[in-house]
């Protein structure tokens, strides 16, 4: 974007590495100065989304079930119709590959899959913010591999 960064912006910054051929990838979104009550508000639904969708992953749980638990969470709070995007996908050689994470993916999860849960709201010319992290999916649920702090931080 050719958008200058102002005090009260939102700015997203997504992440990744590539160690021994394989990828990471996450994201945090940081404040810049004092931001509105609405990007609070929608910030903390965003981390409300998300941490509810890690709690569900487990083995065999259909994708698009999985994206229902952070877009029922977005709806409650007004906010799914700006969640334009899936909740995830695989990561791996690729950075993008399979499983998607969808209201129309058919796939399932599988332990050893590796994954992100990636929910995030986009108000055109408002307010965009997402928050992700790259999860191992274990025989019984999950293991979180991102391991940066996902509280709002204010610069």
């Amino acid at each position: 974007s050719q958008k200058l960064i102002e005090a009260g912006d939102l700015v997203t910054l997504d992440f990744g590495a590539n160690y021994n051929g394989y990828n990471s990838d996450m994201t945090r979104t940081v404040a810049v100065g004092q931001i509105s009550e609405q990007a609070h508000m929608i910030y903390h639904s965003v981390l409300e989304a998300q941490e509810a969708a890690l709690k569900a992953v487990k083995p065999n749980l259909a994708c698009k079930d999985l994206d229902a638990v952070a877009r029922g969470i977005l709806e409650k709070h007004e906010l799914a119709e700006y969640f334009s995007h899936g909740l995830g996908h695989g990561v791996g050689i690729d950075i993008h590959e399979a499983p998607r994470l969808s209201m129309k993916s058919k796939d399932r999860l599988e332990p050893n899959m590796v994954i992100t849960i990636e929910p995030g709201v986009y108000i055109p010319n408002k307010i965009g913010l997402r928050i992700e992290d790259l999860v191992f999916v274990t025989d019984n649920d999950y293991e979180l591999v991102s391991k940066s702090n996902k509280n709002l931080i204010q610069l």
